[in-house]
C-alpha cells in the first residue's frame, strides 16, 4: 500500500468554514474510487490544506493524479498541489482493532 500526502496553499482569506464546505462538495468524487482505501481531508496552519490518501498501489494513485486533476486542484484552490508518496508497510487501526502487516508495494 501507498500513502500519498497532497498539500496546497489556500487563497489568502479562505476561512475554515469555506474550505470545509468545499471539501464536503468533493467527497462523491472519492467515494468508491478504484484503488482508494481511505482519504483524510487536511487543514493545516498558515493557509495550507490537502489530503492524506491510502492507496492499494502507487499505480492506482497515479491514475488519479493526472495533469487534469492537478489543473483542477490549482483552479479550485489557487495553487499547484505537491504530492509526497510513502510506502505503507504496517497499519494499526484502533477503530476496528486491525493490524495490517506486510502491506508492501
Amino acid at each position: 500500500m501507498i500513502t500519498a500526502v497532497v498539500q496546497f496553499q489556500l487563497p489568502e482569506g479562505t476561512s475554515h468554514d469555506d474550505i470545509v464546505k468545499t471539501f464536503n462538495t468533493t467527497t462523491p468524487k472519492y467515494e468508491g474510487l478504484s484503488g482508494l482505501i481511505r482519504k483524510y481531508y487536511l487543514i493545516g496552519e498558515e493557509g495550507t490544506a490537502g489530503g492524506a490518501y491510502l492507496w492499494e498501489s502507487r499505480e492506482a494513485a497515479e491514475a488519479v493524479y493526472t495533469a487534469e486533476w492537478r489543473k483542477m486542484i490549482a483552479e479550485r484552490y489557487g495553487s499547484e498541489p505537491v504530492i509526497t508518496y510513502f510506502e505503507t508497510p504496517v497499519i494499526v487501526d484502533n477503530v476496528t482493532g486491525d493490524v495490517v502487516k506486510g502491506a508492501t508495494k
